[in-house]
């Protein structure tokens, strides 16, 4: 049966077994052309051993990877671009010396003036590579996995490290890489990030999927409009806590439909309103309800 058209990459149950743990177990899923996916988790959950075999640096225990319906070949490395986590670059190297090392590496090359244009590096293409700030460095490192202008486009952690202004900015370039028909895959610690960029996420902990879908789809499915959260301390004594509520750390959640009901009735049994936040859900709440614990654990 031939592969749908949309579909640019499948995963077909993906297996990576190591000496005493399986770090992938059984996961399936696809990601269509055009599209921003996420692969989202705590540290150990799998997605890194994940993202290493969907961008060929390892090989599957069992299962297989489909590009364009087909298995990976040496022709598959020409159409894919890769930023890694971390990227060792050549010492005593301007930012323009490296884009030329790298693109000597392929066959097809992407519009050297485009790229330098999209990734702001006009003004430092003379700039020795070690002396750059953080976001200068990870708009480089986006223009050399774009320099062969690939179909498919994984970016492993991009943002980690940068300020919040860099952060965005990066989420412009992000967007901008997007318009121009890439096909993004995506790992992230940042909810926010996921949220604004993917158009699918899936949710990986202990190598298995545990939630896939539509960013706002998700949250829809596992929440309520609205999370009223107020302090431990503020809950009045002898007051039992309602069947939605639940305590994590110093804070009490309420997952509520109606907030304005709700705010009436902590005021009519003497709660302490002082400290009181009410919250739209996100996805960074799907995720702690899922896996049970925070991105970095």
């Amino acid at each position: 049966m031939p592969p749908e058209p949309n579909i640019l990459l499948e995963v077909q149950s993906l297996v990576r077994s190591f000496p005493g743990v399986r770090a992938v177990d059984g996961l399936s899923f696809q990601v269509q052309r055009g599209q921003c996916f996420g692969l989202l988790g705590p540290n150990g959950a799998g997605k890194t051993t994940t993202l290493q075999i969907l961008e060929g640096i390892d090989q599957p225990t069992s299962g297989q990877v489909l590009f364009r319906g087909r298995p990976l070949d040496p022709s598959y490395r020409e159409a894919i671009g890769v930023q890694f986590q971390s990227t060792a670059l050549q010492d005593f190297q301007t930012v323009g010396e490296c884009l030329r090392t790298f693109a000597s590496l392929y066959s097809r090359h992407a519009d050297r003036g485009m790229l330098i244009e999209m990734c702001n590096l006009g003004e430092i293409l003379d700039r020795d590579t070690r002396v750059l700030s953080g976001g200068q460095r990870q708009r480089l490192l986006l223009a050399l996995a774009l320099v062969s202008d690939p179909e498919l486009l994984f970016l492993d952690e991009p943002t980690t490290g940068l300020d919040p202004q860099a952060r965005r900015n990066f989420w412009d370039l992000i967007e901008t890489v997007r318009r121009q028909g890439k096909t993004v895959v995506l790992t992230t610690h940042y909810m926010e990030e996921a949220q604004r960029l993917c158009d699918q996420v899936a949710i990986v902990d202990r190598g298995r999927i545990v939630a896939q879908g539509a960013p706002l789809t998700l949250i829809r499915e596992h929440f309520p409009a609205a999370i009223i959260r107020l302090p431990v301390d503020a809950w009045p004594d002898g007051v039992p806590l309602p069947e939605t509520a639940a305590t994590r750390g110093a804070k009490i959640e309420l997952l509520v439909e109606d907030v304005a009901a709700t705010l009436l009735h902590l005021g009519s049994i003497g709660a302490d309103l002082t400290g009181l936040r009410v919250d739209v859900p996100n996805l960074e709440d799907v995720f702690l309800k899922l896996t049970g614990h925070s991105l970095r654990t």
